[in-house]
């Protein structure tokens, strides 16, 4: 994309930001160190108990489709009480009644669905520092350290989740990413195996996306 066109495509971004994150009151709740997943099993071998907030979550698949949206729903439902919930460039479109039926309400989900790489990370680390944002799901393929250094920061600043999608031959690259997590489908669910996770070690597990607990 050229720097003109990139430049446009910035400025109509940066408009749809603005409103995300301050049209309308959201009450934001207290900082807490992790989200509870909705599955027990996992939450009892990650660090602080559940998904690092304030942090990026890497989560690494070799291919799309395989259940990887369906392990983050318990903790999305339980953030969209209060705060928006964000996807960034998804390989493919939200089903918006999907969504409805998965406990998400549609007024507190913001979609960036035509951007390239370089808006899409931009576009979320934006999102990350607004408090009123609960999480960012974003799909890109090759963001390098720096990058994801800078989404980690941007977690940092606005307290929610940043969870990255991207290809498991990512692991064979650094990343600043508080927990790594190799995703392969297994019937009926996904064998999770943690490649990184602070403050823990390796571990590998099945979790039954089906049977998360209601959060």
């Amino acid at each position: 994309m050229p720097g003109a066109e990139r430049s446009e495509a910035r400025a109509a971004l940066l408009g749809q930001l603005r409103r995300a994150c301050h049209g309308g009151h959201v009450d934001v709740p207290a900082r807490t160190p992790a989200v509870d997943t909705g599955f027990p099993t996992l939450d009892a071998v990650l660090p602080g108990g559940g998904w690092p907030a304030g942090a990026v979550t890497e989560l690494l698949t070799e291919e799309a489709g395989i259940g990887e949206l369906s392990l983050v729903l318990p903790a999305l439902r339980q953030l969209a009480r209060q705060r928006h919930i964000a996807f960034i460039a998804p390989p493919h479109l939200p089903y918006a009644p999907a969504l409805w039926l998965a406990g998400l309400p549609l007024a507190r989900v913001l979609l960036l669905h035509e951007v390239d790489a370089l808006n899409a990370l931009w576009a979320s680390e934006q999102l990350l520092r607004c408090p009123q944002v609960g999480a960012v799901l974003t799909w890109c393929v090759h963001p390098d350290e720096r990058r994801v250094r800078r989404l980690q920061l941007a977690a940092e600043s606005g307290g929610g989740l940043s969870l990255l999608y991207r290809p498991v031959s990512a692991a064979r690259q650094p990343s600043p990413a508080a927990l790594r997590l190799y995703l392969q489908p297994q019937q009926p669910g996904l064998r999770i195996e943690i490649l990184k996770a602070r403050g823990g070690r390796a571990h590998a597990l099945v979790v039954h996306p089906a049977a998360a607990t209601a959060a």
